[in-house]
């Protein structure tokens, strides 16, 4: 990536406290999700791959989230774990901006990938004796690495953007990892000429997916309506439940922070809500999708058994 001139030559992550008791807390609590994130990701994984039941579109969407979210955590959890347990809270210029292609790579692709699974979702529920010749297994691939290339295009685009900036002041980030918002908050110079494209690049990869979800349920609504009995309804929407559940944690999180107008009174609360989308929503993925998941449930028993 071409480096700008600029004075900065490396950035500062303050994370969430000084005190030292705190921050030996944080270290324990966020290896627990580190390592729960990795073992639920990793077996569910397992499952899909080895257990011929799962070898569905839906499961191969949901094997694909977790690998996707296997990595999205990595990205984030060890710098928090050496910011949490050592003094020096330093990353440098070309970590930062590694950082943040990554990071911004891997959200713009879950946010692809969980609409492709609410189209999934609608094909399921609408041609359910139709549903393996309407998403055979070429096009679920077509689906999962076009989110990946259109991801990473967009954030290519970006981070070229932000880190051509000049920085030359502050180097201090406010926040446990390099985010758009706080990087532009320490550019000088005409960071204001980049905003505009900088958040049309981010609201095309936070509505647009939106907007098919939004057009996938609509649909699914609509067929569900049209079944007569209440059992049948019910057995419909199940199939879906677990995906809209994670598409609300996931996409109410996102647009918290970035469609909601900031104040610095509400920093803290932001640090959480970041923390949620990227730490602890990984984790709790697994767990959505096999909690209530009978296929899920049976394929873990026959390997206990």
């Amino acid at each position: 990536m071409e480096r700008s001139n600029h004075t900065v030559t490396e950035f500062i992550l303050v994370g969430f406290t000084t005190d030292p008791t705190m921050q030996l807390v944080l270290f324990v609590l966020f290896l627990g999700v580190y390592s729960l994130t990795l073992v639920g990701n990793t077996t569910l994984i397992a499952l899909i791959c080895n257990d011929s039941r799962l070898h569905t579109p839906m499961y191969f969407f949901i094997g694909n989230l977790s690998f996707l979210d296997l990595w999205y955590a990595t990205v984030y959890t060890p710098k928090i774990l050496v910011i949490c347990i050592s003094e020096d809270k330093s990353i440098s210029f070309a970590g930062c901006a590694a950082q943040f292609f990554f990071s911004g790579g891997l959200a713009y692709t879950e946010c692809y990938l969980l609409a492709a699974m609410a189209y999934d979702r609608y094909m399921a529920i609408s041609k359910p004796l139709l549903y393996a010749q309407a998403m055979p297994i070429k096009l679920c691939a077509f689906l999962v690495m076009s989110s990946y290339l259109g991801a990473f295009i967009n954030c290519s685009i970006i981070s070229k953007r932000i880190f051509t900036m000049n920085f030359c002041g502050d180097n201090v980030i406010d926040d446990f990892f390099c985010d758009l918002l706080p990087l532009l908050k320490l550019a000088c110079g005409r960071k204001l000429d980049y905003q505009p494209l900088l958040y049309f690049l981010l609201a095309s990869n936070v509505i647009t997916p939106t907007v098919l979800i939004l057009a996938s349920y609509l649909f699914i609504i609509a067929t569900i309506l049209r079944i007569r009995s209440t059992q049948g309804r019910l057995k419909a929407f199940s199939t879906c439940s677990s995906h809209l559940l994670s598409v609300t944690l996931y996409y109410g999180s996102i647009l918290y922070i970035y469609a909601i107008p900031r104040s610095s009174s509400s920093l803290g609360t932001d640090k959480i809500v970041s923390t949620f989308y990227t730490v602890v929503f990984p984790m709790l993925n697994p767990m959505i999708y096999s909690l209530r998941n009978k296929d899920i449930k049976e394929a873990l028993n026959k390997i206990f058994k």
